[in-house]
């Protein structure tokens, strides 16, 4: 589907749809961004998960990235809260060694590695550098924290201040503090972190097909159409 054909699509799928939807829609495709996103490892606590997925669509990250080895992501509709529907999940799941899958996958799009740790000697949160390119945040499982693959392949080590007694944060409260420190760090920063114009449509076509009840039926109506011109 080119260009005009997705636009008038859009303006086709518009006239079954509330304003309201419309204008929400419109508000946040211009809020996502793929400039940082977050990759779990090995996760085993759905409700864990499912809040990382939350945070996420609340923070305007589009992509999440799970590394199955020998845990399977599961969500928890009551935690999830319907964020699985706005936001791209990407699963890596088919390889002997899925991390280093993910890792190569990420370095090709451009992405950093960044390991989230609470290491001593890592970089705290408020200094890492925005600037350099677009960051992968990689958060490892509740016990063990992130693999030695992860630790090997990571650019950057990141860690959270903490000002107590306990070594780290549960991993949703990790994420959702991450990711509240770079969503308001990239809005004051001249980086140009939104997505580009032809993201934003594909990804604007992609909410209103979940938005509107037999997309599908209409959408084969419309490409009809189309090939009959």
């Amino acid at each position: 589907m080119n260009l005009k054909q997705k636009k008038d699509l859009i303006q086709f799928l518009e006239t079954v749809m509330l304003e309201g939807r419309i204008e929400l829609i419109d508000k946040n495709v211009n809020e996502r961004t793929r400039y940082v996103t977050v990759v779990l490892e090995n996760i085993f606590q759905p409700q864990n998960a499912s809040a990382v997925m939350r945070s996420c669509d609340c923070f305007g990250v589009q992509d999440l990235h799970v590394i199955e080895n020998s845990n399977k992501y599961e969500l928890n509709p009551d935690v999830v809260m319907g964020s699985s529907k706005w936001i791209n999940l990407k699963r890596y799941n088919s390889k002997d060694e899925n991390t280093l899958d993910a890792i190569n996958s990420l370095k090709k799009e451009g992405y950093r590695i960044v390991a989230t740790t609470p290491h001593t000697n890592d970089i705290l949160l408020p200094d890492f550098d925005l600037t350099k390119g677009k960051s992968a945040f990689f958060f490892g499982t509740e016990l063990t924290g992130l693999s030695d693959v992860v630790m090997d392949h990571a650019d950057e080590f990141v860690k959270i201040p903490m000002y107590g007694f306990t070594e780290s944060f549960n991993i949703s409260v990790s994420a959702s503090l991450v990711l509240n420190h770079l969503a308001s760090a990239l809005r004051r920063s001249n980086v140009d972190w939104q997505l580009t114009e032809e993201e934003k449509l594909d990804l604007k076509l992609e909410w209103y097909k979940r938005s509107v009840k037999s997309s599908e039926k209409m959408i084969e109506r419309f490409m009809k159409h189309l090939e009959s011109q």
